[in-house]
């Protein structure tokens, strides 16, 4: 009987204080998110099929590493259960390489440089417990991935100094899921994941390709983006 009566003295305490949500309300929410690109890339047989098979082996592909950076959201509550969330990551610099390639070939495996890109992306929520401490959601958007620094080239073996280029910018999907934990005074806690599709050409110029830019593989990115932090309600 003490127990319930304690349980019950807690609950009352803090359910008033819970960051509950309603419409037209606000959050702004700071994370620490990882993006861990899933490449698909087509380079070997692209190469290949234009007639350039000496250069890449059918194997070759591009990789694209992972990084970690900080990110501001603002979303706003349409409905108690149904918010838009505008995500504002800051820029992200990824090292992108060739991998996979026989040592015999002209372009051996090597790093060709960076690339910096500015994801904003915007999704509609579905809140399901906007009320209670744990509140579970799911996502769905769009994103559009600007390339701001997209200039590479090849640094070693026979074709050495060419250029290589992510040729545009993307537009696609973006699926999320996560967490908030709703604590006192409008503050709550996040965990957050997104897969969020991203495409693009990469191009070389060089003497190989008669000095114009040639289209030497479709890059498939679609990162998974995995997300923490802490949010406010206003």
């Amino acid at each position: 009987m003490k127990k319930s009566l304690v349980v019950l003295a807690i609950a009352a305490a803090f359910s008033p204080m819970l960051a509950q949500a309603e419409a037209g309300d606000w959050v702004v929410r700071a994370r620490a998110v990882n993006i861990n690109p899933d490449e698909d890339s087509k380079l070997g047989k692209t190469v290949n099929n234009l007639g350039l098979g000496t250069l890449i082996g059918q194997g070759a592909e591009l990789k694209v590493d992972s990084n970690t950076i900080p990110e501001l959201d603002i979303s706003y509550y349409v409905t108690k259960n149904i918010a838009l969330e505008l995500i504002l990551a800051t820029g992200s610099k990824h090292d992108v390489s060739i991998t996979g390639s026989a040592a015999s070939n002209t372009i051996p495996n090597q790093l060709l440089g960076s690339v910096d890109v500015l994801p904003p992306t915007l999704t509609v929520q579905w809140h399901f417990n906007p009320d209670q401490t744990f509140d579970p959601y799911v996502g769905a958007g769009v994103n559009y991935t600007a390339f701001l620094d997209r200039k590479l080239n090849v640094r070693q073996g026979a074709l050495g100094g060419y250029k290589i280029k992510v040729d545009n910018d993307s537009w696609g999907y973006a699926l999320q899921a996560g967490l908030d934990v709703n604590l006192k005074d409008g503050w709550l806690i996040n965990a957050d994941i997104k897969y969020v599709s991203i495409d693009t050409d990469v191009k070389l110029k060089g003497a190989a390709t008669s000095n114009r830019w040639t289209k030497i593989d479709s890059l498939d990115i679609d990162p998974w983006v995995f997300g923490i932090g802490i949010g406010k309600k206003f």
